[in-house]
C-alpha cells in the first residue's frame, strides 16, 4: 500500500471515529482560547467527558453548575460536532445579552478554524453573531429580547444563564413549535434563587416529570481546585454570591427579599385548606369566624382581566395568624362587593383596600353599602407615623382629613416590605397558604426595588406586606384610642358618688332631705 493511501485510510478512520464520538473528536481536535494560556487544546476533564457523552445520549438536558467549569465551551464543542456530522442541524443560542450569546458562537468559530483541513467544510455565512455551513448546518447567537426562538426549526437550542434571563418562560413555550419536529435543548446557568423558571424546571427534572436529563456540577469536580481556592472565592464574593457561583445552591443562590432558608421552613408548615370556596375555588378557609377575635381584611385590587390578580387576606390580629385567603381575577365592582361581605360574616373585620388606581373601584361597594369598619389614610401625611397621628388624634376619625383606603406611595412601599421582612425573620406569622408562600420564593430585589421576578406575581406578598405593616401601625393607634376611651370612662365612674345620685342620704353622709317638693336643709333640728 502506498504512503498517499495509507494516510486516506487514516483519515478516514479518524473521521468515522469523530463522527461517531464527540469526546474522541474534543480532545484529539478541537483547540480552545484560554484566559492565561492562550490558545490550547481542549483536554477534557473527566466530568466533562460524562456530561458530553449525556449531552449525547438526550435529548433535553438541564445542567446546574459551578461558574468557571468549561460547559459554555462544552456546549459549543458539541454544537459544533453536531454542525459537522449532519446535514441541516439548526443551533440557536439564547442568552442574558447578545453579547453573551455571541461569545459562545466565537468559541465554535475558533475551534473550527483550528480543525485539520480533512474536517472541515466549506462555510457560507461567518460573522460575529452566526456561522453557517455549505452543509446546510448553522448557528446563530440572540439575545433573550429577541423573537427569534419562533423563526425557524431548531436542532439545538443552548440557553446560557437562563436563571437570569427575565422572560424565559416566554422564550420557553415560543421554542416547543421548532423544536417539536426532533430538536433538543441544553439549559445550562448558574443558580438565582427558588422558584423561577430554572429552579423549576430542575425541580421538575429530578423528580422525572418534564423528561429533561439533570446534569449537577459543583465546584469540586475540578481537578485543580480545593478547599482554600473556595475559602478564596467567599472572600471575593461574599456568602450568597459564593454559594450561588460554587455550590449550585438554589436556596442560598438568590436575592430574594425574605431569606430562601426562612421560607422553606415556612413552607414546610404550609397546610391544605379545610374548604375552598367561589366560583373559581380561589377563596381559601383554613378556620372560621371566632366572634370572639377581631380580624383585618387586606385587599389589593386587580382589573380582573389581566395577568395581575386580585388577593386579600383574612389576619387573626391577635396571634397573626391567616385564617383565610383568596386569588381570583373578578371584577373591581364585584371583587369590593365581595370583601363587604367577607368582613361581615368575619365579625365585621378592618376592611382595608389598597386604593391606588383601580383600587378605587373596589373601595366604592363598601362605601356604597355604608360598610362601618372601613380603613382610612390620612391624606396630609401619606403614611402612617404613630406619634403624628396620635398628636391628632387617630381615634376621633375625622373623616374630612381621611381618604378611604391603603394608600400604597414610594414612602410606604418601603415600609411594608420592611415590616414583611422583619416579621418573616422573627418567625412571627403563622403562614396556612403555600401559593402565599411560592410567590415569595419569586419575590426579589431587582434594581433595588422589592418586586416579583419577570413573569411572576406578588400580589399575595404585597397584600400580607400591607397587613403586616397596618397591624404595626394603624391597629396600634386604633388600640390607643380604644384605651383613651376607656381610661376616659373610668374616669367618670370614679367621680365622687353624691354629685350623680338621686338616692336619699341618710343623716351621715348629708343634712338635705327631699320633702316632696325640694330639698330642705334640716340643720334647724338642731
Amino acid at each position: 500500500m502506498s504512503e498517499k493511501q495509507n494516510i486516506k485510510k487514516i483519515i478516514q478512520e479518524q473521521y468515522k471515529k469523530c463522527a461517531e464520538d464527540p469526546v474522541y473528536f474534543m480532545r484529539q481536535f478541537c483547540y480552545i482560547q484560554h484566559p492565561t494560556k492562550g490558545k490550547i487544546k481542549f483536554n477534557l476533564f473527566p466530568f466533562q467527558e460524562e456530561s458530553l457523552t449525556t449531552l449525547q445520549n438526550n435529548r433535553y438536558n438541564v445542567i446546574l453548575k459551578s461558574r468557571q467549569l468549561g460547559i459554555s465551551t462544552l456546549s459549543a464543542g458539541y454544537a459544533l460536532w453536531s454542525m459537522l456530522f449532519n446535514e441541516d442541524f439548526n443551533v440557536l443560542v439564547i442568552a442574558t445579552t447578545q453579547d453573551v450569546a455571541k461569545n459562545l458562537v466565537s468559541k465554535v468559530q475558533i475551534m473550527n478554524e483550528n480543525l485539520p483541513s480533512w474536517l472541515k467544510t466549506n462555510i457560507v455565512t461567518n460573522n460575529k453573531l452566526s456561522l453557517k455551513f455549505a452543509n446546510g448546518s448553522q448557528i446563530k447567537a440572540i439575545s433573550s429580547a429577541s423573537t427569534g426562538a419562533r423563526s425557524e426549526a431548531l436542532s439545538l437550542l443552548i440557553v446560557d444563564e437562563a436563571a437570569f434571563i427575565r422572560n424565559i418562560e416566554e422564550i420557553w413555550v415560543a421554542s416547543q413549535a421548532t423544536l417539536s419536529t426532533g430538536g433538543g435543548a441544553i439549559v445550562l446557568s448558574t443558580p438565582n434563587g427558588i422558584g423561577n423558571w430554572f429552579h423549576q424546571t430542575w425541580a421538575d427534572a429530578e423528580t422525572g416529570v418534564n423528561g429533561f436529563q439533570t446534569i449537577k456540577l459543583d465546584w469540586k469536580l475540578h481537578p485543580e481546585r480545593d478547599q482554600s481556592w473556595r475559602d478564596e472565592q467567599t472572600q471575593l464574593l461574599g456568602e450568597r454570591g459564593a454559594a450561588q457561583e460554587c455550590d449550585c445552591d438554589f436556596i442560598s443562590s438568590g436575592h430574594t427579599v425574605v431569606d430562601g432558608l426562612i421560607l422553606q421552613k415556612y413552607e414546610s408548615k404550609c397546610e391544605e385548606p379545610v374548604e375552598k370556596r367561589g366560583f373559581d375555588n380561589g377563596y381559601w378557609l383554613w378556620d372560621y369566624p371566632n366572634y370572639e377575635k377581631n380580624y383585618i381584611i387586606v385587599a389589593d385590587v386587580a382589573r380582573g382581566d389581566g395577568a395581575d390578580w386580585s388577593t386579600f387576606h383574612v389576619i387573626d390580629v391577635e396571634t397573626i395568624t391567616q385564617v383565610a385567603e383568596y386569588k381570583g381575577k373578578l371584577p373591581p365592582k364585584d371583587f369590593g362587593n365581595m370583601l363587604v361581605t367577607i368582613a361581615t360574616e368575619w365579625n365585621n373585620a378592618l376592611l382595608a383596600i389598597e386604593n391606588a388606581n383601580i383600587g378605587w373601584a373596589a373601595v366604592q361597594p363598601a362605601l356604597d353599602r355604608n360598610y362601618e369598619n372601613l380603613f382610612y389614610t390620612y391624606k396630609d401625611d401619606g403614611y402612617v407615623d404613630l406619634e403624628v397621628q396620635l398628636l391628632k388624634g387617630y381615634d376621633q376619625k375625622d373623616k374630612t382629613k381621611m381618604v378611604p383606603g391603603v394608600s400604597t406611595t414610594s414612602r410606604t412601599r418601603p415600609l411594608m416590605i420592611s415590616a414583611l421582612e422583619m416579621y418573616m425573620r422573627e418567625g412571627t406569622p403563622i403562614i396556612k397558604s403555600k401559593r402565599l408562600i411560592q410567590e415569595m420564593f419569586v419575590f426579589v430585589w431587582l434594581n433595588g426595588k422589592a418586586q416579583a421576578q419577570i413573569g411572576y406575581n406578588d400580589d399575595l406578598v404585597m397584600a400580607y406586606a400591607i397587613a403586616l405593616w397596618l397591624r404595626d401601625t394603624s391597629l396600634k393607634l386604633r388600640q390607643q384610642g380604644i384605651e383613651l376611651n376607656k381610661r376616659a370612662l373610668s374616669k367618670f365612674q370614679k367621680t365622687d358618688y353624691s354629685i350623680y345620685t338621686n338616692k336619699d342620704q341618710n343623716s351621715n353622709e348629708t343634712w338635705d332631705w327631699n320633702n316632696g317638693q325640694d330639698n330642705e336643709n334640716l340643720t334647724w333640728l338642731l
